[in-house]
């Protein structure tokens, strides 16, 4: 395993997190348990959850994936092994069985924290992130910011981040991260951590070989300002696997919620056929090629997998052995530039 440090932080962590929002639904506890097991064994020590897990978010399983978590942790006494990131959810009417007022205010934040720490069975979180933004923006597949007439918001970065310092000086959270954030919503952030205040140190966004709009504002924001981008959907929710190029495969994510239609549109399949092609020349698996690019980037400090199996959890663990040469890269870019971004 190859470790990093989590940015702004003496935390070190592995360059691969072990996602787990299919804990709870896709997978049982036990399944659960496994693969943290077996992630542990190949030197992966960070765990990503949040509270709205696991994947559909319901009333019935909300909380599941972090109660698993939490098992496995009293279970077997090594929370000390684990670097625990979890993610507190933004407002959202149709997730009001989470919290009556969902968001960042005070009350909001420190009732998420207790139940989390509840739930996770620990009395500490090492990277607490906010899920996405209070505000309206382009974020979950929208490519560009469209104005909202009635869009009341104002501006609350200084209070949330107040809010999260107390949080940090209770003990109960380490570092502070952001996700499905633009950016505007991280330079706001690093302004205000100026005054005193917490600093940012990751972003959590979808980051693939089919979506790359980070590289369009982002990265320089990571470079210049000391922050880690933690790439979420690294396979486009398993597109880049190739399994969806022939038919939808039963039991897939895509067959039971196929309202997950986020990479599955004509060009994204049509890049993943190219990207395909290449791997295929160089005697590679398309899943570990497409992580490999994701790792080898100087702004990504650790990529989420996610995996309902134990097969395609060893595979994609094992990319990070897997060395892109020049020729690799160049042909990889010359697809991007032919079809950019085709999932966002």
């Amino acid at each position: 395993m190859k470790y990093t440090k989590l940015p702004q932080s003496n935390i070190q962590v592995s360059k691969i997190c072990l996602g787990s929002m299919t804990w709870g639904q896709q997978n049982t506890e036990s399944e659960g348990h496994a693969q943290i097991e077996y992630a542990l064994d190949q030197g992966v020590n960070f765990i990503d959850t949040a509270e709205m897990y696991s994947i559909p978010s319901r009333k019935e399983t909300q909380g599941s994936t972090e109660k698993i978590i939490g098992s496995w942790f009293k279970k077997t006494g090594n929370r000390d092994k684990v670097v625990l990131a979890t993610k507190v959810a933004g407002p959202n009417p149709s997730m009001s069985y989470i919290r009556p007022k969902l968001g960042f205010s005070k009350e909001a934040l420190n009732e998420a924290v207790n139940k989390s720490l509840d739930r996770l069975q620990t009395d500490y979180i090492d990277l607490y992130q906010l899920h996405w933004p209070e505000r309206n923006s382009n974020f979950f597949g929208q490519r560009g910011y469209k104005r909202e007439k009635d869009d009341a918001w104002e501006d609350n970065f200084h209070e949330i981040l107040v809010n999260l310092d107390e949080l940090i000086k209770d003990g109960k959270i380490r570092k502070i991260g952001l996700s499905n954030e633009t950016p505007y919503g991280v330079m706001r952030c690093v302004e205000e951590s100026r005054k005193g205040l917490p600093a940012i140190s990751t972003v959590q966004n979808p980051y693939s070989l089919l979506n790359r709009k980070d590289e369009i504002g982002l990265t320089e924001i990571y470079h210049r300002e000391d922050i880690g981008l933690l790439p979420y959907s690294p396979l486009g929710m398993g597109t880049l696997s190739g399994k969806y190029l022939k038919g939808t495969p039963s039991n897939t994510r895509l067959e039971l919620f196929p309202q997950y239609k986020r990479y599955s549109n004509n060009k994204a399949i049509e890049a993943t056929e190219k990207y395909l092609q290449i791997a295929e020349k160089h005697g590679l698996s398309l899943t570990q090629m497409a992580l490999a690019f994701i790792e080898k980037q100087a702004f990504v400090t650790s990529t989420i997998i996610g995996a309902t199996t134990m097969d395609q959890l060893k595979e994609n663990i094992s990319s990070i052995h897997v060395d892109l040469s020049e020729e690799i890269i160049n042909e990889i870019e010359a697809v991007q530039e032919l079809i950019p971004n085709p999932a966002p």
